[in-house]
C-alpha cells in the first residue's frame, strides 16, 4: 500500500456505531475517548486520568502486575480492533495512551501515599504525568519513532507509547525527587 493510501486510512473517522458495536472496538477507542476529532491522542490520556486515580490507592505490588496485564491485554484488543477498521494504529485507538498513563504515573505512587497536599497535590502531579506522558508520545524522541513505524500488530501500537511511558516516568521520578520529602 502507497504512502498516501496508507495515510488516508489512518484519517479514516469511523462511525460511533461502529465503535460501540464491539466491546474490542469500544475499549480500544476508550469508551469513545479516540473518536475526538481533535487530538484523539490526548483526549484518551485525559480520559484514562479517572482510571489513574481509581488504582492509585492500590499497593505497588498489585498496581504494576495489573499495568502489565493491562498492556499484555492492550497488544491483543488494540491488534483486534485495527484489524477490523482495515488500519494499523489508527489515531483513534487510544488504549495505548491509557497503559502509557498509569506506566508514566508508577514514580508517583510512593510519593502520594505519603504526601500530606490533599486532592489538589495529587491533581498537580497527575496533570504533571500527563504533560509529560503526552510531550514523548507526540515527540517520540529516539527508538519510540523506530518502534512506530516499524513494529506492527498490537504489540507495535502498544509498544511505542511503553517506552514514551518510560521516559515520562524517568523525568517524573526525577521531579519527585526533588521537590517532595
Amino acid at each position: 500500500m502507497n504512502e498516501t493510501n496508507q495515510k488516508s486510512k489512518r484519517d479514516y473517522r469511523p462511525p460511533p456505531r461502529l465503535i460501540l458495536s464491539t466491546w474490542q472496538h469500544l475499549l480500544a477507542f476508550w469508551f469513545g475517548a479516540g473518536l475526538s476529532p481533535v487530538a484523539p491522542g490526548t483526549m484518551g490520556t485525559l480520559a484514562a486520568l479517572p482510571l489513574w486515580f481509581l488504582l492509585r490507592p492500590l499497593p505497588l505490588m498489585i498496581y504494576l502486575p495489573l499495568v502489565a496485564a493491562l498492556f499484555g491485554f492492550g497488544c491483543w484488543v488494540c491488534g483486534v480492533s485495527a484489524k477490523r477498521l482495515g488500519v494499523h494504529d489508527h489515531g483513534g485507538i487510544v488504549f495505548d495512551e491509557v497503559v502509557g498513563l498509569l506506566v508514566t504515573c508508577i514514580p508517583l505512587l510512593p510519593a502520594l501515599q505519603t504526601a500530606n497536599g490533599g486532592w489538589l497535590w495529587q491533581a498537580v502531579w497527575a496533570f504533571a504525568a500527563f504533560m509529560l506522558f503526552r510531550l514523548f508520545d507526540i515527540w517520540k524522541p529516539w527508538p519510540i519513532r523506530v518502534l512506530d513505524r516499524r513494529v506492527e500488530g498490537g504489540f507495535g501500537i502498544m509498544v511505542d507509547d511503553l517506552v514514551a511511558a518510560f521516559y515520562a516516568a524517568i523525568l517524573l521520578w526525577l521531579l519527585v525527587l526533588t521537590t517532595h520529602p
